[in-house]
């Protein structure tokens, strides 16, 4: 009995394990003015993961490459504005700075995202290789036309 094009038994009993060299990257470009911080995370994080396709492989890079544009006009649900904060501490005694998102989107608009895909995405070298593959701009312009990224909403 053969299956779905199947050659023989052997060849059915396979699993399928990604390899790098046979990925097939794509672009992609979204919008994010007037989306949600957390749904466009989300989106983004799965994208750069790989788990949208098939061929998806925990411990390989399978992921696509994102340009988000507009990431100066994201806004958020509730009072986050005003009681979300990013905190960094220098490692010296009083050395903890807390900065809300309301002030963030003003002084670095792309970080706010940042932060909230890297949180999303694995730790290690497998996740800092899959972050490469993500680029934030605040306005709408960006550099990246010459790979003529496919533009996908997210909801």
């Amino acid at each position: 009995m053969l299956y779905f094009g199947f050659q023989n038994e052997a060849e059915m009993m396979k699993t399928f394990v990604a390899n790098p060299k046979k990925i097939k990257r794509k672009w992609y470009l979204i919008d994010a003015k007037d989306k949600v911080l957390g749904r466009i995370a989300t989106g983004v994080a799965r994208i750069l993961r790989g788990k949208h396709k098939a061929i998806f492989t925990p411990h390989v890079d399978c992921g696509d490459y994102v340009v988000i544009i507009n990431a100066k006009d994201i806004r958020v649900t509730g009072k986050k504005m005003e009681d979300k904060l990013y905190k960094r501490y220098s490692g010296y005694p009083s050395g903890l700075k807390e900065t809300p998102l309301e002030e963030m989107l003003k002084k670095k608009p792309t970080e706010a995202l940042r932060h909230a895909i890297k949180g999303m995405i694995p730790k290690g070298r497998l996740g800092r290789e899959t972050f490469k593959k993500l680029k934030i701009y605040a306005g709408d312009t960006h550099r990246h036309q010459a790979q003529s990224p496919k533009v996908l909403e997210v909801k």
